[in-house]
């Protein structure tokens, strides 16, 4: 039995046999978390797992929702100038007590070399206290989505950091390690009890959480298991309880088996083939002197050359929502209007375009694909290679490895190339416009892997990032995806799927961020 979609917060299933009294949970991923330090890291699932040790002052729940967290209320007292109303009463894992002296602490410390985190924050200028219970956040520009921001604003003890010489973040990049690399003092539902790195985590329940759980764990154990075939052996065994990340082709297997339950639905990520729109010449191309790709009805041509349908059933088995737009609609702020496909699939239309571009023979290109980075990656290349090359476009397949393929499209290495992205961490559509649509420079366009470039969009993108009226910051964000989509910057593909599994009787809220939020798993 299936479950689709995000209507309800929560997903649950009915457990046959599990003795009344475990409280106990184990999970599985497919690589572990990178750091345990809460400001060194801009991987998605690393931030996830340590928000359930650390907390931001506000925090998405399971329908990417803003709430209240550290901070119980707030006020925009000027457009650069927010008031923050800390909750009382909140104690860290070690018993200190949290106030505004680790708000401003935590702002200094991911300010320091080697916090990741830094660039989620946006234009906060500064942190400053008013009492022991309020601060403020001031902004260089009105800054709509600040609350989304400080879902990563993990507070850190400034005592606890200061004894133990963690006042200065890890540097992954550097392999620099802090002592909050391996060890955590947080506010969160659950505190740290073991850290074995490669093998398993086990956290406890923070007794004292300021927070009504509604969860009823008292132990719970992460175990990384990379290889997908023995996640699922180890689902099957009993071994684990649950899997955030269940193959396409083992959901009939598990959903075979009455002790367990798969819970699936859209994610965030869109996947898209993006162009290299930059340079004169491709890099990889038999075309020499010019580049197709700014051609508008190549990219037309490219577009309708693939079949995103069969994609959808052969490829991913059922298991996409096919995309007409670069955001996905759960996205906050998405003109989910947008999202049909704006041209039909049609090879013969495609052979039509190619002709007028003066490619009637039609032409070479290396396209750029991980082979283990999304769901299917490598299989949808290979897929979309054959329709391309049906309309005369012969593609050189470049499909490698994620070490490889990030390093090649973070380095503009690409003429045609495969990627993803999910809006996080804001959970909101102008993140996308910024980072992936505007046009690059040294603070926007951080994925815009083929540095596309349109000045409507960058005014627009520009705007929405000051505009702090709801209304009209959809309406400019809107306009902007509407020029992305008819300049035909990128060919969006559909949002992928997230499939947990479970014993019968777990109950998950599984939220298109794809996020385990422990607080709120219940075990019969």
């Amino acid at each position: 039995m299936r479950a689709i979609g995000f209507g309800a917060a929560m997903v649950a299933a009915t457990l046959l046999v599990q003795p009344v009294q475990a409280k106990s949970f184990t999970w599985a991923f497919n690589a572990d978390i990178l750091t345990l330090d809460p400001h060194a890291s801009n991987n998605t699932f690393t931030n996830a797992f340590a928000n359930n040790i650390y907390e931001g002052l506000t925090r998405h729940n399971a329908k990417i929702e803003i709430e209240p967290a550290l901070a119980e209320r707030w006020e925009i007292v000027s457009p650069t100038l927010w008031r923050f109303h800390l909750r009382r009463g909140v104690t860290f894992h070690d018993g200190t007590p949290f106030t505004a002296d680790d708000v401003v602490f935590t702002w200094a410390r991911i300010n320091t070399q080697g916090a990741l985190v830094r660039r989620t924050i946006g234009p906060v200028a500064d942190v400053r206290k008013v009492d022991d219970h309020t601060v403020e956040f001031v902004t260089s520009q009105p800054y709509p989505v600040l609350l989304s921001s400080l879902t990563h604003f993990f507070v850190m003890s400034k005592t606890w950091a200061e004894r133990n010489n963690a006042t200065m973040s890890s540097n992954l990049s550097e392999r620099q390690e802090s002592p909050a690399s391996r060890a955590a003092n947080g506010t969160g539902p659950f505190r740290l009890r073991l850290r074995e790195a490669d093998t398993r985590t086990v956290l406890e329940s923070n007794p004292t959480w300021w927070d009504r759980p509604s969860h009823n764990l008292t132990e719970v154990t992460y175990q990384p298991i990379r290889s997908a075939a023995t996640r699922t052996a180890a689902l099957l065994s009993g071994a684990i309880d649950a899997t955030v990340e269940l193959p396409l082709q083992d959901i009939a297997r598990v959903e075979g088996d009455q002790r367990l339950h798969v819970v699936q639905g859209p994610e965030l990520r869109t996947i898209y083939f993006g162009f290299d729109q930059y340079r004169d010449e491709l890099l990889y191309s038999d075309v020499k002197g010019r580049n197709p790709f700014k051609d508008i009805r190549v990219r037309q041509a490219v577009y309708q050359a693939i079949d995103i349908e069969a994609i959808r059933r052969q490829v991913m088995r059922g298991n996409a929502w096919p995309a007409g737009m670069m955001a996905s609609p759960f996205l906050t702020g998405a003109p989910q209007d947008l999202n049909d496909r704006l041209f039909p699939f049609d090879p013969e239309a495609s052979r039509r375009l190619l002709r007028e571009a003066g490619y009637p023979e039609g032409f070479s290109v290396g396209l750029s694909c991980p082979n283990d980075r999304y769901v299917y990656d490598e299989r949808i290349c290979l897929a979309t290679i054959a329709m391309l090359g049906r309309v005369g476009i012969r593609v050189q397949p470049q499909i490698e490895p994620l070490n490889v393929w990030s390093r090649r499209v973070n380095q503009h290495d690409v003429s045609m190339f495969m990627l993803g992205h999910a809006g996080l961490p804001l959970a909101d559509a102008w993140y996308v416009l910024s980072e992936v649509i505007q046009t690059k420079s040294a603070t926007t366009g951080g994925l815009n892997s083929g540095r596309y470039s349109n000045p409507r969009i960058d005014d627009l993108t520009q705007a929405a990032s000051r505009e702090t009226d709801e209304t009209r910051r959809r309406a400019l964000m809107r306009e902007a995806f509407e020029v992305e989509r008819r300049d035909i910057a990128h060919v969006p593909l559909h949002q992928q799927p997230i499939v947990w599994a479970a014993k019968r009787g777990i109950e998950l809220a599984q939220g298109p961020d794809n996020r385990l939020r422990l607080w709120l798993v219940r075990v019969p």
